[in-house]
């Protein structure tokens, strides 16, 4: 065996060490496909779907490509059995656990003959993550979209910090939407990237047209980290995001926050395109995005730009 061959290529059985992240009411099976397909791993994002959703859109990517693709589980999930049933009776090979304690499935999928990786936003659950017995962790950055950690540490210092620690693959995600991240990343530490806000802007994705371009409009400052009593989460600053800081500055509690929120905000915004009232979860990197791209242009571009990038390093004399 080839020593010098990236871990995360070898553990996956993918070309390039690029991860699609695993986003609710964004990554459905034509995204992942389209990923996997381009030579990196493309995840299915269960946390919207209910059950019978999910083993339609696992059957649907095993019929869409034939190269290995994930599911993501958030494990606050309602019907958390059912979907890990689901995931082993329909024999998918890799699973992505978010949100939750990683001791939960991690053993169960794993005599299985399931890879499992767990996402993370700090060295500690890093390695408690390792000690649970996953095969890789993602070491995510407070830029990241979606729900995050509390502590608020950037990817830039959390990667070196986790790498200290760990002796698994790292992937690192959070504000990495560029071959110049990725190769950030990866001197910093990294084994490999995850990358979800800029497969947001992507033709296969399945949010809203509406929320697409509304990514490609956001600029530096444009998104907030919110919510933290609740779930961390970080929104693109419409009007319900407004709406939810004027809460704050009257002082309002965990549940008048929860009762603001009710059900479906998510969904409201990133699928139906409401962008006044819906949650438009993304990350800070949405000031890089510029543009609705296939899937397969994105990941070329990233690997060109990264090699682009990392020529140019090793000309860099001192």
């Amino acid at each position: 065996m080839n020593e010098n061959r990236n871990k995360v290529t070898s553990l996956f059985g993918i070309d390039y060490p690029i991860i699609q992240a695993g986003m609710v009411w964004v990554s459905g099976y034509k995204l992942a496909a389209a990923v996997s397909n381009s030579g990196g791993l493309g995840l299915i994002g269960a946390g919207s779907m209910y059950p019978e959703v999910l083993r339609e859109h696992i059957q649907k990517c095993k019929k869409a490509t034939l190269k290995p693709f994930g599911v993501n589980i958030p494990l606050f999930y309602p019907d958390l059995q059912k979907i890990i049933d689901i995931i082993i009776k329909e024999e998918v090979k890799i699973v992505f656990t978010s949100a939750g304690n990683p001791k939960l499935y991690t053993s169960i999928l794993k005599e299985r003959g399931i890879t499992v990786v767990h996402v993370v936003s700090s060295v500690k659950f890093a390695l408690k993550s390792q000690e649970a017995g996953v095969d890789a962790v993602v070491a995510e950055g407070f830029e990241a979209g979606g729900h995050n950690g509390r502590e608020e540490t950037t990817t830039f210092t959390l990667i070196p910090m986790v790498k200290e620690k760990i002796h698994i693959p790292l992937i690192a995600a959070g504000g990495i939407a560029t071959g110049r991240g990725m190769l950030a990343a990866m001197v910093l530490g990294a084994d490999g990237v995850q990358i979800g806000s800029r497969f947001v802007a992507s033709e296969e994705s399945s949010a809203h047209l509406n929320f697409k371009q509304e990514v490609v409009k956001t600029e530096d400052g444009g998104t907030h980290l919110t919510l933290k009593e609740l779930t961390p989460v970080r929104l693109i600053k419409n009007q319900f995001y407004q709406n939810v800081q004027k809460l704050y500055e009257k002082h309002a509690d965990t549940e008048a926050l929860k009762e603001f929120l009710g059900r479906g905000r998510a969904k409201k915004g990133m699928f139906e395109g409401d962008l006044n009232e819906g949650e438009l979860e993304i990350g800070q990197i949405a000031g890089l995005i510029h543009d609705i791209r296939p899937a397969s242009k994105i990941v070329k571009d990233i690997l060109k730009e990264y090699h682009k990038a990392l020529l140019s390093i090793t000309k860099i004399n001192f």
